[in-house]
């Protein structure tokens, strides 16, 4: 049972006074003149019954006593709090979150944790480290992505606020928010086509011509033309993963390894790519080595391939290609798609098709020449021709079966 008795004196005011579960003599004063001594009875009940859910272990179930904590001024929620009858959550900040969430981030690769840090520097670029997040509205991230999109293009935009949410959303896991403000806040879309370019065979001979280097040459001949990655792909070849015999390559897939069965594939190896791939070999620099590409290992003190492929690129007397190695990808998918088929295109490039529509697909100009003749290729294969003065419905059955036939083989 707790008591209540008024206070007199200089510090006028009302003591609840009570024993914890620990039977230690506690005092929670009510000071000054805005306690009514209706006010303290009702905190003295209050108080009466937080001991006894504490004593017994268990929530605060009634409604009431739960309403009465939540709109309680914050000196009283605190002395609740310190003799132990309430908790409190502790207010986070911005900064805390971020440092906590990439602490825990472990068994991840380090190009995610890289990922991560980068938004975690534009987002506090816009938002202070010190503001709690409670304080965090839905309007404000609103303000954030507005703010994105004028910086960057749409897609990365996009990859900061996928991550943002991931943050945010670990933060409600471990209770530190009951709800993410970027619930609602739309990440919009990865798809940027925009820097899309075909990289043609005779720009690729151009290129192998201007290569310092066979290693060079190798590297430009597995991107175009094997369509690996580079540089994750590429550099993580190995001379064991060369299949002579079988003309095979094991390729592995950093990129796709959290995917079951998605972790290797085998790439074929197409004539302009054993050629260069020979030519290495049987050269004296590669004799002994584990890794195909040696020179650019992944090394913080190693240059990016982008910076030399560009002075290669204008040595060869070819414009800015910007994206250079998932142009020359997205160029090999277009060409293994169109030849072989979705589901080699699919196999051999590594990506579901959804990726290759969104992401790799291209029309080009020799589609629209192919379509001007398709005409006269239907003619000479001995396919009726229909009259322009036939009615619709005269048109011959055969060449109706023809149309419907093409239409659904290009929709596939």
């Amino acid at each position: 049972m707790a008591t209540l008795s008024k206070r007199t004196g200089k510090t006028p005011g009302y003591e609840i006074r009570f024993f914890d579960s620990y039977h230690r003599r506690l005092t929670i004063y009510l000071g000054g003149r805005i306690y009514s001594e209706r006010t303290a009875c009702e905190a003295k009940e209050i108080v009466e019954r937080l001991v006894y859910y504490r004593a017994n272990s268990r929530p605060i179930p009634d409604k009431r006593t739960l309403a009465w904590v939540e709109s309680a001024a914050p000196e009283i929620r605190k002395k609740l709090a310190l003799a132990g009858l309430i908790e409190i959550p502790k207010n986070h900040t911005v900064q805390e979150l971020w440092d906590s969430f990439l602490e825990q981030k472990t068994g991840v690769k380090q190009s995610t944790i890289m990922q991560y840090k980068k938004a975690r520097t534009y987002f506090l670029e816009f938002f202070r480290g010190v503001e709690p997040l409670v304080l965090l509205t839905k309007e404000r991230f609103l303000r954030w992505k507005s703010k994105l999109l004028k910086q960057f293009l749409p897609a990365t935009a996009a990859t900061y606020i996928k991550q943002a949410k991931a943050v945010f959303n670990w933060a409600v896991e471990e209770g530190w928010l009951d709800k993410s403000p970027l619930d609602g806040v739309g990440r919009g879309s990865f798809i940027n086509r925009s820097k899309d370019r075909i990289i043609s065979m005779d720009e690729y001979y151009r290129l192998l011509e201007a290569c310092p280097s066979q290693e060079w040459r190798t590297i430009i001949a597995l991107s175009r033309i094997g369509g690996l990655r580079c540089p994750s792909e590429v550099l993580a070849l190995r001379w064991e993963d060369v299949n002579w015999e079988q003309n095979g390559l094991y390729v592995r897939s950093p990129k796709t390894a959290h995917h079951e069965g998605k972790e290797s594939r085998i790439v074929p190896i197409f004539p302009e790519l054993k050629e260069e791939l020979e030519t290495l070999f049987f050269r004296p620099e590669s004799e002994g080595k584990e890794f195909v590409v040696n020179r650019y290992r992944r090394d913080s003190s190693r240059p990016s391939l982008s910076i030399p492929f560009a002075k290669i690129a204008k040595q060869a007397g070819l414009p800015t290609i910007s994206r250079p190695f998932d142009n020359m990808r997205m160029t090999r998918s277009n060409e293994i798609y169109n030849r072989w088929g979705a589901f080699k295109e699919s196999q051999w490039i590594g990506h579901s098709s959804r990726v290759r529509a969104d992401h790799y697909l291209m029309i080009q100009e020799a589609d629209y020449e192919e379509a001007a003749q398709w005409k006269s290729q239907r003619q000479s294969r001995g396919y009726p021709q229909a009259k322009s003065s036939d009615p619709p419905e005269n048109k011959p059955k055969e060449h109706s079966v023809c149309l419907v036939s093409l239409s659904f083989w290009d929709a596939e």
